[in-house]
């Protein structure tokens, strides 16, 4: 037995088979069995649209914002956290003499 690999559409599939969905013109299984997508996933994507359909107009210069968007000070702080403990332990092993003073 084969494993089936999972599709990724892009983002302009998805709109499309949205709007035809919006349009009401054609049922969500027709619809389905036309971009061959389950139903579900028809509903899904329409649900998307019509979330975020306001965000086009909102004035901002993005139209989706990410809501993950790493804080630079966290990661700057991490940079300096992981950098004084690779000192320390280079200063460490070499001491031990697990690791050359040469470099």
């Amino acid at each position: 037995m084969t494993k089936k690999t999972r599709r990724n559409h892009p983002g302009n599939f998805k709109a499309k088979v949205a709007q035809a969905a919006l349009r009401g013109d054609k049922t969500l299984t027709e619809i389905a069995q036309q971009y061959e997508v389950h139903p579900n996933q028809v509903t899904e994507w329409k649900r998307q649209l019509l979330e975020r359909a306001a965000d086009v107009f909102d004035g901002s210069t993005s139209a989706v914002k990410p809501d993950n968007e790493p804080d630079i000070k966290t990661l700057h702080a991490k940079i300096g956290q992981l950098a004084l403990e690779n000192d320390f332990l280079n200063g460490a092993l070499t001491k031990a003499g697990l690791l050359s003073a040469k470099k």
